[in-house]
């Protein structure tokens, strides 16, 4: 009983695991061994891929969380700003003005104004949303259309790179510089966030039980913890053999890091599951539930601002068809990760192991030479079955 209640605790990272053992078993079978999943390179090839998913995603989960809203739009914001950063970045500074002719403070303004229009935009979905009380699945559906014409518009169709080398270093360079030191230097960086989290962790558990809160069970504590930290430390060793650390993935970490905290340390936070257990009782226990799901939408669109400013980097190019799909991927991850479909269920390590799992999936089937038109209709699979267990336990709660 024991064994069976600890791996339901810890279904979905196990699932994981399982997932990328199967991947690499079939790659090796069909390469003769000559490829790995579980290269050095493809494993960065891996977090850059899914950099762009995992931010979506924590911005999606706060809307699913708050009351079971979905962002449509967020693929079409991604290919709108994204065209706003080739425009300021690389056709703007061919006029040779006074102010755009510096490179430096061209990057800058540039990032500055594209946040800005992410953040304006995640206000319009929110007004209507929150205030006006139209369907977010018409809003945003409005807005996937109407971006995604703004992006040809502002492109005129066609696509703009190369962008500075200043700021695609940014995105896409590493820590160290010199990749003779890259081993060393990011297992002495892995050895000092082993030791931050495990007191992170034993702190928090002796805090909870000191005010009679419910902790998990020591084996299940133990279990859940020692995988995390063995992933930390394999990753971390197949990122030291490559180039080192990803600066995408700091950035990634300090996104998840900090939503997690809102999530779970923080009144507002509370309040977003507060929202989307029960929106009336919260109504009534007083919280400004409008001001809650608008917030929650300007969130939205300033991580879709992060996620583009994040791509144009990656292709050193901005096109106006970028971002198609990645609504989906961004929903998929989080619903994968054991989001509720009816609102007040999800975690943010939760969005960013489904991430991690639609990552996978996409690469591995990549490798094994799988049709692109097959993979869309296993993550479609997926998907359907991650929603069917959370519809099935719900039932079965309330019976």
């Amino acid at each position: 009983m024991l064994i069976l209640n600890m791996l339901k605790r810890n279904s979905l990272l196990i699932a994981l695991i399982l997932v990328m053992i199967l991947f690499e078993i079939a790659i090796r079978l069909k390469t003769g061994g000559a490829v790995s999943l579980f290269s050095p390179q493809n494993f960065t090839n891996i977090i850059y891929q899914n950099s762009y998913v995992i931010i979506l995603a924590v911005g999606m989960l706060f809307l699913i969380i708050g009351c079971g809203n979905i962002d449509l739009s967020v693929g079409s914001v991604v290919a709108l700003i994204g065209a706003v950063a080739g425009v300021l970045m690389v056709v703007m500074p061919e006029n040779e003005t006074a102010f755009f002719s510096n490179p430096t403070m061209n990057m800058y303004f540039a990032i500055a104004v594209c946040l800005l229009l992410g953040i304006l935009i995640g206000a319009w979905h929110g007004f209507w949303i929150a205030y006006i009380r139209i369907p977010s699945f018409i809003v945003t559906l409005a807005g996937m259309l109407l971006f995604r014409g703004l992006a040809l518009i502002v492109l005129d169709g066609i696509t703009i790179s190369p962008f500075s080398r200043e700021y695609l270093d940014l995105f896409t360079s590493f820590i160290p510089a010199n990749r003779a030191n890259a081993f060393d230097t990011t297992m002495v960086v892995t050895g000092f966030i082993v030791v931050v989290y495990v007191f992170g962790i034993l702190f928090d558990r002796l805090n909870k039980i000191k005010k009679g809160y419910e902790v998990d069970p020591m084996y299940a504590f133990l279990f859940k913890h020692i995988i995390i930290l063995a992933a930390v430390i394999a990753s971390s060793v197949l990122l030291g053999k490559n180039k080192g650390i990803p600066v995408i993935l700091i950035l990634i970490l300090a996104i998840v890091i900090i939503y997690a905290f809102l999530a779970n340390k923080t009144v507002i936070g509370r309040r977003i599951y507060a929202l989307g257990g029960n929106e009336k009782a919260a109504k009534l226990s007083g919280v400004n539930t409008n001001r809650l799901l608008f917030l929650s939408y300007v969130n939205m669109g300033l991580l879709a601002a992060v996620a583009a400013l994040v791509c144009v980097a990656r292709f050193n190019s901005a096109s106006p068809m970028a971002g198609t799909g990645y609504e989906l991927d961004a929903i998929g991850a989080c619903f994968i990760g054991g989001a509720s479909a009816y609102g007040g269920v999800g975690t943010v390590g939760g969005a960013v192991i489904g991430a991690v799992f639609m990552g996978v999936l996409n690469n591995g089937m990549s490798i094994l030479g799988v049709d692109a038109n097959w993979q869309k209709a296993v993550k479609g699979l997926v998907l359907l079955a991650a929603v069917v267990v959370d519809v099935m336990s719900k039932k079965r709660v309330q019976n």
